[in-house]
C-alpha cells in the first residue's frame, strides 16, 4: 500500500503509546523530541490521532479486526498501522495522500458505521470492570456519561483576582483574538472557545489568567480561605489550586503547599512568580507523617486534601488512564486516601473547616472514604457542599451537590471534569 509517510510515523507512536508504560503526553512529547523534523502541523495531527485512538480503542481495534459494514480492513498492515489510519482519519485534520482504493473505501466504511450496530464495548470504550463500576453508579445517565467521556474537554481558564476582575480579563483575552465566555459555575472561571495557544498570551504571560478546569475552581472555592488565615493544600502537586486559595486570601496569612514530590512541587515556581503570590511556602514530604506535617498539628484554620486518585474523572484529558488503571490499583487508592485524609485531619485546629476532594467518578474513592472517615471521627462535623456554594452565591448550587451533601461533578451534567469533595467543620 502507498501511503501518507505520517501514517506510518503514527503507528510507530501508537506502538510506543499502546504499552501503557508511561502517561500518553510523556510518550508524545518523548516523541516529537526524538523526531525533530516534523513540523508543527504534523506534530499536531500526531497528538490529535494518539488521543482518539486512546479515547476510542475498542471501537477501532474492532474496525481495525474485522472491518466494517462488509468491507475487510486492508491487507498488508499490523494492527498499529490501521489504528493509524484510523486515527488520522477520524482527527479532523483533513485527508491523507495516496492511499489505495481498498484502504480508502474500508476507512469510508468505518466513518460511516452504525454505532448502535456493535457490541456495547465499542461503543462506551471503557474496560469492562470501569463500565460495570459506571454503570452500577449512574444507572440511567451511563450512556450520557460515556459519550461525554468520549469529548475533548474544554478549555477552561481562572481569573486571578488578586490583579484583575473576570470582565476586565475577558476584554484582555478578547484583545488577543481569544474569545470566551463566563463559566456557569465558578466566578473566577472563563471557558475558552477553541484551542488557543496562551503561551504568548499577555494575560497569561503575567499571571492575570491560569488554566484550570472550572471543576478544580470549585474544590478550591468550597475551602472558602479568608484573609490573614493559616491554610494547608496538603497535596498540592502543580499547584493551581494552591494559586487559587492563595488569590482568595488576598495574599495575606501563611499557605502551605505540602507534596510528596520535588518534582511537582517546582512546577509551581513559574506559576507562584507570574501570580504574585507571596504567601505561599512550599514543601516536598517524604509521607504523611512527615515532621514538617506534624509541625502544625491542631493550628490550620482551613486544609484542603485532594488525594491522590486514579484520575478517572479526567479521562476527556487523559484518555490512557482508563487503559492503564484497574480495579486494584482503585482499592489501592483507596486505603492511601484514608491514611492521608486522617494525617491532614491532625492539622485542623477546632472550629476549622477541612475538605477531601479527588478527580475520580468511582464511590470507592470517594463517598466510602468520606464516609468512613466520618464514621471514626466524631469531631469533624459534615457541612452542606450545596449550602455552602448557595452562601457563596454559585449559581446552580443545588444541582452540584448530592443529597448526602457532597459535591459531585459530571462532565454529562456539569460540563466539568469529573470531582468530588466532602467537607467538615472540626467542633469547637
Amino acid at each position: 500500500m502507498r501511503a501518507d509517510p505520517l501514517v506510518s510515523t503514527a503507528a510507530r507512536l501508537l506502538q510506543q503509546a499502546l504499552r501503557f508504560e508511561h502517561p500518553a503526553d510523556a510518550v508524545l512529547a518523548r516523541f516529537v523530541r526524538e523526531h525533530r523534523s516534523l513540523g508543527s502541523r504534523e506534530r499536531a495531527r500526531l497528538g490529535d490521532a494518539l488521543y482518539a485512538v486512546l479515547r476510542r480503542k475498542r471501537l477501532f481495534e474492532h474496525l481495525a479486526r474485522r472491518g466494517a459494514q462488509g468491507v475487510p480492513p486492508p491487507d498488508g498492515q499490523d494492527l498499529h498501522e490501521r489504528l493509524a489510519l484510523l486515527g488520522l482519519a477520524l482527527d479532523g485534520g483533513g485527508p491523507m495522500r495516496a492511499l489505495d482504493e481498498a484502504t480508502n473505501a474500508w476507512i469510508e466504511a468505518c466513518c460511516g458505521v452504525d454505532a448502535a450496530t456493535l457490541p456495547e464495548a465499542c461503543r462506551h470504550n471503557l474496560p469492562d470492570w470501569l463500565a460495570t463500576r459506571l454503570q452500577a453508579e449512574v444507572e440511567d445517565s451511563f450512556w450520557p456519561l460515556a459519550e461525554a467521556l468520549l469529548q475533548p474537554a474544554p478549555l477552561d481558564v481562572r481569573v486571578n483576582i488578586l490583579k484583575e476582575k473576570r470582565p476586565a480579563a475577558q476584554a484582555q483575552m478578547a484583545q488577543a483574538a481569544i474569545e470566551s465566555e463566563a463559566t456557569p459555575y465558578s466566578p473566577w472561571g472563563l471557558r475558552v472557545a477553541g484551542k488557543p495557544s496562551l503561551a504568548r498570551v499577555p494575560a497569561f504571560a503575567d499571571g492575570t489568567i491560569e488554566v484550570q478546569d472550572e471543576g478544580s475552581q470549585l474544590l478550591a472555592l468550597l475551602l472558602e480561605a479568608r484573609r490573614n488565615e493559616l491554610v494547608v493544600d496538603f497535596c498540592a502537586g502543580a499547584g493551581g489550586k494552591t494559586l487559587a486559595i492563595g488569590a482568595a486570601m488576598r495574599n495575606t496569612g501563611r499557605l502551605y503547599a505540602f507534596d510528596t514530590s520535588a518534582h511537582r512541587l517546582e512546577a509551581l515556581k513559574p506559576r507562584l512568580a507570574r501570580s504574585g503570590l507571596a504567601n505561599v511556602h512550599t514543601a516536598a514530604i517524604a509521607h504523611e507523617r512527615d515532621a514538617r506535617v506534624k509541625a502544625l498539628t491542631g493550628k490550620a484554620d482551613r486544609v484542603l486534601v485532594d488525594a491522590p486518585c486514579s484520575g478517572l474523572g479526567t479521562l476527556r484529558r487523559a484518555p490512557d488512564i482508563k487503559w492503564r488503571t484497574s480495579a486494584a490499583d482503585v482499592a489501592a487508592y483507596a486505603v492511601q486516601q484514608a491514611a492521608i485524609l486522617r494525617a491532614a485531619a491532625a492539622l485542623v485546629k477546632p472550629g476549622g473547616r477541612l475538605v477531601y476532594a479527588t478527580c475520580s467518578l468511582l464511590e470507592e474513592e470517594n463517598e466510602a472514604v468520606a464516609g468512613a472517615f466520618s464514621a471514626e471521627e466524631r469531631d469533624f462535623v459534615p457541612l452542606h457542599a450545596g449550602e455552602r456554594l448557595a452562601a457563596l452565591k454559585v449559581p446552580g448550587a443545588d444541582i452540584l451537590a448530592t443529597a448526602a451533601g457532597h459535591l459531585r461533578l459530571w462532565p454529562h451534567r456539569h460540563g466539568t471534569d469529573g470531582f468530588f469533595a466532602a467537607l467538615w467543620q472540626r467542633k469547637a
